[in-house]
């Protein structure tokens, strides 16, 4: 009778390490959070912010809805994950305060000028996305300011600022410096001017390396 007590306790341990080492492996809700941004956002680019809705996001990223919306409660707060996604891979900040490379070399990182062609075909495909739909929805608009334009302003200017109490640029205003410097490299970045042919991200990357030298020349404190 011990005998086939044991046999049974086995084989029902056998039974239950089976069924753990078959169960899937769950991702934690920020992994979750993560794939589903990067799945939905082609569908965003594929559809427009318009025409995307959440029952859509659920089914590209297959999960259910029930855990979409604990995820993120409604569209917008999906979307603007994107946005600040977005603005990470159009300025790599903030740095690292020791970091002591020569300011050419660190503004081109900052404005990630070395990126290849196809993350920079992705990053240009949202900032076009935003453009064609931010006129039609406000939100749009919203979240470009909370999530990428005025973060992105404010840590520029807090590395611009470092700069300077180290005595490596002149001591301008760092909002102006910081509103100057996106606007020029952005600019050139992303905007196509008329009667332009499409420049590679080389091209623009060498451009942009040119008109961050001027701005140094003007702003890079005297060194004796």
């Amino acid at each position: 009778m011990t005998d086939m007590i044991e046999t049974s306790c086995e084989m029902s341990e056998k039974s239950a390490s089976t069924r753990a080492r078959g169960r899937p492996k769950t991702r934690s809700d920020e992994a979750e959070r993560q794939r589903i941004v990067q799945s939905a956002r082609d569908l965003f680019l594929d559809a427009g912010y318009g025409a995307t809705t959440m029952d859509a996001v659920a089914a590209r990223c297959g999960v259910s809805k029930r855990t979409l919306y604990r995820l993120f409660p409604a569209k917008t707060d999906l979307f603007r994950v994107m946005v600040a996604d977005h603005r990470r891979s159009m300025l790599a900040l903030p740095r690292d305060p020791d970091e002591d490379l020569p300011l050419p070399d660190v503004l081109a990182a900052i404005f990630r000028l070395d990126i290849g062609e196809i993350d920079n075909r992705e990053r240009l495909a949202f900032v076009r996305l935003v453009l064609a739909d931010s006129d039609r929805f406000s939100e749009i608009g919203e979240m470009i300011v909370q999530e990428g334009s005025e973060p992105a302003l404010r840590l520029l200017e807090d590395w611009l600022v470092a700069q300077q109490t180290k005595g490596r640029l002149r001591a301008f205003p760092a909002d102006a410096l910081a509103r100057m410097l996106m606007d020029m490299i952005f600019s050139v970045l992303i905007k196509r001017f008329p009667g332009d042919r499409l420049l590679t991200v080389e091209e623009r990357a060498r451009h942009a390396r040119l008109c961050l030298e001027v701005f140094l020349e003007g702003a890079a404190a005297t060194v004796s």
